[in-house]
């Protein structure tokens, strides 16, 4: 009886084995990133979403597709480019399975395959860019790059999103032509730069020689008009004076008769002997002067009448001092011609102002050479202010 007991309680926990390894194998769990192809008998029934679902065991089995979007690196390779220079080239990969069904069937491994063509597609289209451009064109390269293997693997059911180039490092030899390039390039950058800089210096120096040349000639154009208003000015006063002085010695003269002259004579006389000059030239004939003396003292003839003349009678003969003189300035007139030239140096000093002001910023030199003293202290102080 107890041989029974045993005997069926192993039955039964072989039954309930079993039935743990069928439930086991019946039973199928999809995560939500995944899609199940369910395959029974070696033939696709049908796909399975995420979820809970139940198979037949032993006769089925399930094959899980990650549908998520995936990154795998192409393997590091040296390609060699248009103008010959050898190149390692490093990328990534970015893609992910839409179809499952042509991912698994149409394909023995998507993603071997995927990174394979990648690796191709890239030495292909690297060996027909020269190093220049390969460096200087990356994003044009990952895309054309995206587009070809986008279009290979669609009839496998896989979307390549994206294409990146993560280096290119040109070898030793290539790599040290370029830096010998790039520091020629920067030589010539550089002497490019010396070269705009003198030249802008030349300019700013042939700017400061032209406002240097136009201080000197204003300076020297202002010291000429004063120094001529000055001459035209003092040689109207030396007129007008010695036309004065004659006019007096004119009038003054009149009543004077012959016995006057012969002793204003012998004065004269008298003067110029006194002199250390052992040579006297005598500007009249000493003989007629001797003769008139003679007559002045009674030894000759006797002295005739001499009439004298009035005032209106010297104008009616000769004219009246207006009309010899002309219009003698009065000193309240001379005041005012000193004050308009006044004005007009201020004038000229308020533009020489400006022009100093200028060429503040221009470094511009103040005239050295070919001014007036009296100019060049005013330019001195205006550039020192400046």
């Amino acid at each position: 009886m107890a041989d029974v007991v045993t005997i069926g309680i192993c039955l039964l926990a072989v039954i309930l084995l079993m039935v743990v390894l069928l439930l086991a194998k019946g039973v199928v769990i999809i995560k939500p990133w995944e899609t199940g192809l369910l395959i029974r008998l070696g033939t696709y029934r049908r796909a399975l979403r995420p979820g809970f679902h139940v198979i037949m065991p032993f006769i089925s089995h399930v094959i899980r597709v990650d549908m998520r979007e995936q990154m795998y690196d192409v393997p590091r390779q040296e390609v060699i480019t248009k103008d010959n220079s050898p190149t390692n080239v490093d990328a990534v990969i970015y893609l992910k399975a839409v179809d499952p069904e042509k991912a698994i069937f149409n394909v023995q491994n998507y993603v071997t395959a995927t990174v394979a063509l990648a690796q191709t597609s890239l030495r292909s289209i690297i060996g027909l860019m020269e190093l220049d451009d390969l460096l200087f064109n990356r994003e044009k390269i990952n895309i054309e790059l995206r587009d070809i293997i986008d279009e290979a693997t669609d009839p496998w059911g896989v979307q390549v999103t994206k294409v990146e180039i993560r280096e290119l490092d040109p070898v030793g030899s290539v790599k040290e032509a370029m830096e010998e390039q790039t520091a020629s390039e920067r030589k010539r950058r550089a002497a490019i730069l010396i070269a705009d800089g003198e030249k802008r210096s030349a300019i700013l120096v042939a700017e400061g020689d032209k406002r240097s040349n136009i201080l000197t000639a204003e300076g020297e154009r202002q010291a000429q008009v004063l120094r001529a208003e000055g001459e035209r000015l003092a040689r109207i006063l030396r007129a007008q004076g010695e036309a004065q002085r004659l006019r007096i010695l004119s009038l003054g003269s009149t009543p004077l008769d012959q016995k006057s002259l012969t002793v204003l004579s012998l004065d004269t006389l008298a003067k110029v002997a006194n002199g250390k000059s052992t040579k006297i030239i005598f500007p009249f004939e000493i003989s007629k002067m001797v003769e008139g003396v003679s007559e002045y003292l009674g030894a000759s003839q006797k002295t005739g009448e001499h009439t004298v003349h009035e005032l209106r009678d010297l104008e009616a003969e000769i004219g009246t001092s207006e009309d010899i003189l002309g219009t003698i300035p009065k000193p309240g007139e001379i005041q005012a011609q000193l004050e308009i030239l006044g004005k007009e140096m201020a004038e000229e000093n308020a533009e020489i102002d400006s022009i100093v002001q200028a060429g503040k910023g221009d470094d511009v030199s103040t005239p050295s050479e070919g001014l007036p003293d009296d100019v060049m202290k005013v330019l001195h102080k205006k550039v020192k202010k400046a």
